[in-house]
């Protein structure tokens, strides 16, 4: 039994989250609940398996065992209902990365790219650095959550010659998960123009009940000819830092043109260390994860909660997925600058700032909820006693 609700100090770890803050903001003593990893020890099976690793002494060179690809191919059947075969799966070192594989092995420069708003900023950044043309579509807040805009999302597919879609799937930082209609209808529009999916599920498995996680390529088998799915094991079991991931590719002409990629760019080799962790999360820590999703699901009850009663003027997306939750700061009518300012300087508390997301993201801030309930509370606390 994991106590989650355990403080574990990551101060003087180079962890980016907690020792990068002072450097970035100038102020020291800033509770910092925003970079997304969880402040939680990762399972003891994959602390085991890394052990024995460094036990052995020798860290050369490692090949891909069969048991990693079998592991990998159980939990996608198990958890997601995904049926894949060997053949279907490659690595590398994460998920922006091979983003950026992605962009370079469909598309040419010039080429339209489309992307939600607001979605995770690297998306925005892999299409720009790439040279290729940034499509936005913006994402509808409706009933509480996000929604897509089927015929507006059809038109700038058409209006800009979109050639290639990148999904976030659970939603970053709406903390939506797609349901299989929804998925269903966007499968059908980028058919209908040849438009390439590339569909990010890295948090597949942060999904909270009643609510059901379901892979693009599960929607229809005909959705696995013009898209790949990107994923890892570093968001569901706090391993960001061991930089392995998969890409899932079905289509033989779609695996090929990435390899290629892969090739140019020599994106095929894995740290031994994500290897063998991500063996060991997929075959031995379910239980883990399953004592994460509870003590999460609790964290995000209480903050709708504390919200609702201490801060109402401030809206929240309740998530269906992820660790994260969208905060809605527009009823203080402050600038994005203004707003930002007065959370560090005077709340002491470090959000990621909702303008980095997209242009929809002005006035807002993304909160991650992956944290013991006592530093979570203390954050809450310093920022209702600062905005009210």
């Amino acid at each position: 039994m994991t106590n989650f609700d355990k403080v574990h100090s990551r101060l003087n770890t180079n962890s980016v989250k907690w020792d990068s803050i002072v450097a970035t903001y100038k102020e020291k003593d800033l509770l910092p609940l925003w970079v997304a990893d969880m402040d939680f020890l990762a399972p003891t099976p994959v602390k085991n398996a890394l052990q024995q690793v460094i036990d052995q002494g020798i860290y050369g060179y490692t090949v891909f065992p069969d048991s990693l690809y079998e592991a990998i191919i159980s939990w996608q059947k198990r958890k997601h209902n995904y049926v894949l075969e060997k053949e279907d799966i490659l690595f590398n070192s994460g998920v922006v990365p091979s983003l950026a594989l992605a962009v370079q092995s469909y598309t040419k420069e010039g080429d339209s790219v489309l992307i939600h708003d607001p979605v995770y900023p690297p998306f925005a950044a892999v299409v720009e650095k790439n040279q290729r043309q940034l499509v936005r579509h913006t994402l509808i807040e409706r009933n509480g959550h996000f929604e897509i805009d089927p015929a507006a999302m059809e038109a700038d597919i058409v209006d800009n010659d979109v050639k290639l879609m990148i999904l976030c799937n659970p939603h970053n930082p709406g903390g939506r998960v797609w349901t299989s209609k929804e998925l269903q209808t966007i499968g059908e529009i980028c058919h209908r123009h040849q438009v390439i999916v590339v569909s990010d599920e890295i948090h597949q498995d942060i999904v909270f009940a009643p609510n059901t996680f379901v892979s693009f390529q599960t929607v229809d088998p005909a959705f696995a000819e013009f898209s790949i799915v990107l994923t890892s094991a570093t968001k569901t079991f706090n391993l960001a830092g061991i930089k392995n991931s998969m890409i899932f590719i079905k289509n033989p002409d779609l695996k090929k043109q990435f390899v290629m990629a892969q090739e140019k760019n020599v994106q095929s080799e894995i740290n031994t260390f994500g290897i063998v962790a991500t063996e060991a999360a997929y075959r031995d820590s379910e239980d883990w994860l399953d004592e994460l999703l509870d003590y999460l699901s609790g964290n995000i009850e209480w903050t709708c909660q504390y919200l609702t009663e201490q801060l109402p003027k401030v809206q929240f997306q309740k998530p269906e997925g992820t660790y994260l939750m969208w905060l809605d700061f527009s009823a203080y009518g402050l600038s994005d600058r203004e707003l930002q300012r007065k959370l560090i300087k005077e709340a002491k508390v470090v959000l990621n700032p909702g303008i980095n997301f997209g242009p929809a993201g002005t006035q807002h801030m993304r909160i991650n909820l992956a944290c013991p309930r006592e530093t979570l509370q203390k954050g809450l606390l310093q920022i209702a006693a600062t905005f009210k």
